[in-house]
């Protein structure tokens, strides 16, 4: 049997594109170009039934390196802490007051994106800052 080379990352959510595009800020991810027989992302959507417009949303690695993201429109809001989040790796090979400002310097960029700051856990030598995104799913500064 052959090993799995690629997977994409979905997220439940209320708004998919507006979710989509929050992430496409934080990790510098495109979206793609809409599907084939539309000039836009809004053509396609108008195509489609009401109930249906805005039901997902998808983004990607522009290198090609990273998972694509998927957000798919779900009925019921977030009620409990995410089992699995992401970390986004900003300050890797870093220690101390090092590490912590350069985690600092990247919350500082994802506050006005609408992320929200939730806790920074900081050991004098090891340092990660939990934060919210648009929706409330956890992910991690690390």
């Amino acid at each position: 049997m052959s090993s799995i080379k690629q997977f994409q990352v979905t997220f439940d959510c209320a708004e998919p594109e507006r979710l989509a595009r929050f992430w496409c800020e934080v990790l510098g991810y495109v979206v793609p170009p809409p599907p084939a027989g539309f000039a836009t992302w809004d053509d396609h959507h108008r195509s489609q039934a009401p109930e249906d417009r805005g039901a997902w949303f998808a983004c990607s690695d522009p290198t090609g390196v990273g998972p694509r993201l998927f957000f798919q429109r779900v009925p019921e809001g977030k009620a409990a802490k995410n089992r699995v989040h992401l970390d986004v790796r900003v300050a890797t090979g870093l220690v101390g007051e090092e590490r912590l400002a350069a985690l600092e310097a990247e919350c500082a960029r994802l506050v006005p994106l609408g992320a929200v700051r939730v806790q920074l856990l900081y050991d004098g030598h090891d340092a990660c800052i939990v934060m919210q995104d648009i929706e409330g799913n956890e992910f991690c500064l690390d």
